[in-house]
C-alpha cells in the first residue's frame, strides 16, 4: 500500500535533518573528513592514505603503487558515484530532494521568503496565492525579511566554517571561532565563502540547484536515460478536478517546475513528492484522492513521450477505485494544462 503523501514529507524532513547534522558533525567526530595539516584523508578516524609515501621511501614498488592507487582512490570514488547514479537512473534525484543539505536550506528560505514577498524567490514573476494547500492563509508580512536575511546569513556562516571543517582541524577550528582568534587565512576563507554563500541563499537557491550543481546535473541526465524510472505522474482524466483549484502542486515545487507536465521539462525534478503532497491536500474530501502519483516502469512511458496510450479493444474500461465499467478515456497524456 502505498505511504500518504503527508507521512512521505514528514519522512523526508526527518531524513534531510539527520543528513545535515552528519554534514555538521562528520568532520568533527572524524567520520569523514580531509585534513590539509596532515596531507590525507580521515575515514571513520583512521588515516585513509593512498600509499605514495611508502613507494617514495622505496619500501613498495610501482605495481604496488598503482594498485594502492586504484584500490584506495579511485574504485571508493567509482563506488559512491556508482551508486549516486544507479539511485538517480532509478529513482531521480532522491539525493538532492531527500538529503542534501543545500537542498534543504533552499526550501527552509523559499518558505521564509514567501511569507516575507507572496513569492518564493526574487525572480518570481507573480506572487502565489495566499492559501495555501492545507487551506490556510499567508498573508505577507515585512518581518518575514529580517527572518529571511538572518536564516540566509547563519546558513551561510554555518556553511562556510563546516566546509572549512573538512580541510582543517575541526575542533581547533570552532574553538579559535568561538574565542574570536581565527588565523588571517581562516578568517579569510570564511568571509568570502559565507559572503559568497549568503548571496547563493537570498538570491540564487534553487536556480543554483537547476543550473550550476554537477551533482544535480549528473542525476538529471541519468534519469533522463531510464524512459521507466520513477517520475510523478498526472491523471488527465481527472482534469476537471483540477478547476477548483489554485495550481496547489505548481506553487508547491520548490524547483519552480509544473508537475503535470512530461517528463523532459520536468528535467530537475528533485523527487520532493510537495506537489504530490499538495495536490492531496487539495483533493482530500474527494474520494479518488490526488491527481498526481509517482509512477514508474511502463507506466511512466507516457509521461516521458507526452503520447496517448492506444484505445483498448473495448470502449469500456473498469475504473480502479470504484470497479465499476465506465467509458474509456485516455488517462495517459501528460503534456500539462494549457
Amino acid at each position: 500500500m502505498p505511504i500518504a503523501a503527508h507521512k512521505l514529507q514528514y519522512i523526508r524532513h526527518l531524513l534531510q535533518g539527520g543528513f545535515f547534522l552528519l554534514f555538521l558533525v562528520a568532520p568533527v567526530l572524524d567520520i569523514f573528513r580531509f585534513d590539509l595539516t596532515q596531507g590525507h584523508a580521515i575515514l571513520f578516524g583512521m588515516p585513509w592514505t593512498l600509499g605514495l609515501d611508502d613507494f617514495v621511501d622505496g619500501r613498495i614498488g610501482p605495481t604496488q603503487a598503482a594498485a594502492n592507487v586504484i584500490l584506495r582512490g579511485f574504485l571508493p570514488l567509482l563506488l559512491v558515484g556508482g551508486i549516486l547514479i544507479w539511485t538517480a537512473w532509478r529513482y531521480g534525484r532522491l539525493y538532492c530532494g531527500w538529503l542534501c543539505p543545500h537542498f534543504s536550506v533552499v526550501e527552509r528560505i523559499n518558505r521564509l521568503m514567501q511569507r516575507a514577498s507572496g513569492k518564493p524567490s526574487m525572480w518570481e514573476q507573480e506572487m502565489l496565492p495566499e492559501r495555501q494547500p492545507d487551506g490556510r492563509v499567508w498573508r505577507r508580512n515585512r518581518f518575514y525579511w529580517l527572518l529571511t536575511v538572518l536564516a540566509a546569513a547563519g546558513f551561510a556562516l554555518l556553511w562556510a566554517v563546516s566546509l572549512l571543517s573538512y580541510l582543517l582541524p575541526p575542533l581547533e577550528l570552532w574553538h579559535n571561532l568561538l574565542t574570536a582568534s581565527l588565523t588571517p587565512n581562516q578568517a579569510r576563507f570564511i568571509g568570502v565563502a559565507s559572503g559568497l554563500l549568503f548571496v547563493d541563499f537570498m538570491f540564487a537557491r534553487h536556480l543554483f540547484c537547476r543550473f550550476g550543481c554537477a551533482v544535480g546535473l549528473f542525476q538529471s541526465l541519468a534519469w533522463m536515460a531510464n524512459p521507466r524510472a520513477m517520475v510523478v505522474g498526472f491523471d488527465k482524466a481527472r482534469a476537471p478536478a483540477c478547476s477548483s483549484c489554485n495550481s496547489a502542486c505548481d506553487n508547491a515545487c520548490p524547483m519552480r517546475l509544473r508537475p503535470r507536465s512530461i517528463k523532459r521539462r520536468m528535467f530537475t525534478c528533485t523527487e520532493c513528492a510537495q506537489c504530490i503532497h499538495a495536490c492531496e491536500q487539495v483533493q482530500h474530501d474527494n474520494p479518488q484522492g490526488g491527481l498526481l502519483h509517482w509512477v514508474d516502469g511502463a507506466a511512466a512511458l507516457p509521461v516521458v513521450s507526452g503520447r496517448s496510450m492506444p484505445r483498448p479493444k473495448s470502449s469500456q474500461v473498469a475504473d480502479p477505485h470504484t470497479g465499476r465499467s465506465t467509458p474509456w478515456k485516455n488517462t495517459s497524456d501528460n503534456s500539462g494544462i494549457a
